[in-house]
């Protein structure tokens, strides 16, 4: 096997010395890589097709720092192919095309070239197409690596030709295990002896927000900011906190602490003290709490504690979650104290989350009855000839614009979902509802208007 780097192959060599930690101590085989068991766990599928040497086309995908380069170096030392490391942030379409160039003579003569493209998402959609007849002819195994979702950033065309591998954000207990491997490591701290205590490694792996290039590259600063005496470096927790500038670092985001105080905040909220609901999400946020969960969890309040009794909450806390998707920390600081405000302060009902849920039970309790052939699309001749949409009654057509035409199956003729409560919004909901409820029972002449 060789390795192969055109954009780099005129550039003089680091030395492992002036390395980063987090590239001394990058894992070369499965016993060091952390998480990612779903994948490459004993037996699993693509830690198979590593051992095998039997990679095919793929992408991994994966937020920052979860292994997905590192997973590529060791697809590099287990391969008898000719690996090329090539990123799209720093290379450009000549390099490209000596890569294809050389991967084509090398098909030729009967020897495979695995292609790893960091940053695949970089390329529009026109540089992806420029892979795919390679990859359709066999020129090239292509494994791309992206942070954003394929789906959207990889040329469909491209996309199916590859299998997609989705990483998971690393947990604190896999990331306290790779900074103790670094510490123990001769490649981490060669000129001295660390010593790191449990406490910091936890508040470090906390800290890290499951990257674990943020935890090594934050162990690497603490330690160079420690006095050595002699050839020995006894890491403290006050040093840990002047170089990552934070006072408190005790919030677990994945221990009792996380859940109570996510707790705290739902609570708060629902006992409409907007004072208190801001207050827990300032903890959250001090803590290092994932604003985009926070920002899932007021969609889902906004949903099951507010509902119609105010639909704009929904909209609120929805323009929250992309705020806090497309500008993190710390401006999305604003949005969500906001919304966590408005829904503290807005009036609630839980009838919505008591319709949907009525409504699951009975679609997994209750045998699932066929579509009414009245209400059943009909798009050609012989879905017409069978019935379909026959009876159909156009609400538009009508001058009430509504009808008394059954939608629900005949089992559950007049079954009840959604009922409104008598707060906010609902109050205007409930008076319409029933009014239409009643008119098609015969109960009024006229349906509300």
């Amino acid at each position: 096997m060789v390795q192969t780097s055109l954009i780099e192959e005129d550039r003089p060599v680091e030395s492992s010395a002036n390395m980063p930690l987090a590239g001394r101590v990058r894992p070369r085989n499965f016993e060091e890589f952390a998480g990612q068991s779903h994948l490459i766990g004993e037996g699993r599928i693509l830690r198979n097709m590593i051992e095998q040497d039997r990679i095919s086309s793929m992408i991994f995908w994966g937020p920052p720092g979860v292994g997905k380069t590192t997973l590529a170096t060791i697809i590099a030392n287990y391969t008898k192919a000719e690996f090329v490391n090539y990123s799209a942030v720093t290379g450009g379409s000549k390099e490209v095309k000596e890569i294809m160039a050389s991967a084509e003579k090398r098909r030729q003569n009967g020897r495979r070239t695995i292609l790893f493209v960091d940053e695949i998402h970089r390329f529009n959609k026109a540089q992806q197409d420029a892979f795919l007849p390679f990859v359709e002819k066999g020129s090239i195994i292509l494994i791309g690596a992206t942070t954003e979702n394929p789906s959207f950033e990889v040329n469909s065309a491209l996309l199916s030709r590859c299998k997609v591998f989705v990483l998971e954000g690393l947990t604190s207990e896999d990331i306290e295990g790779l900074l103790r491997r670094a510490v123990k490591d001769p490649r981490g701290f060669p000129d001295y002896e660390v010593v790191v205590p449990d406490k910091v490694i936890s508040a470090i792996a906390q800290y890290a927000n499951g990257d674990a290039r943020t935890a090594l590259n934050t162990l690497e600063t603490t330690v160079s900011n420690s006095v050595p005496v002699g050839k020995r470096i006894e890491v403290t927790e006050k040093s840990l906190e002047q170089c990552i500038g934070r006072r408190s670092l005790l919030y677990d985001r994945n221990g009792e602490e996380h859940y109570n105080i996510i707790s705290a905040l739902h609570k708060s909220m629902r006992n409409s003290d907007p004072d208190a609901a801001v207050y827990w999400l300032a903890r959250m946020l001090d803590g290092g709490e994932d604003p985009i969960y926070i920002a899932r969890r007021l969609i889902e309040f906004a949903g099951d504690d507010v509902g119609l009794a105010d639909p704009n909450a929904q909209v609120m806390a929805t323009s929250c979650f992309y705020a806090c998707k497309n500008m993190g920390m710390p401006e999305c600081r604003y949005a969500l104290a906001e919304t966590v405000m408005y829904l503290a302060l807005a009036p609630r009902s839980n009838s919505v989350a008591v319709a949907i849920d009525s409504a699951l039970s009975d679609v997994r309790n209750r045998p699932a009855d066929p579509v009414p052939l009245h209400i059943r699309n009909a798009p050609t001749k012989l879905m017409k000839n069978l019935g379909y949409g026959a009876g159909y009654e156009y609400a538009e057509d009508t001058e009430e614009k509504i009808t008394r035409m059954q939608c629900l199956p005949d089992s559950l003729k007049g079954r009840r979902y959604y009922e409104p409560g008598d707060r906010g919004n609902e109050v205007y909901y409930k008076k319409r509802l029933d009014g239409i409820r009643e008119w098609r029972e015969g109960k009024r002449e006229e349906p509300p208007r």
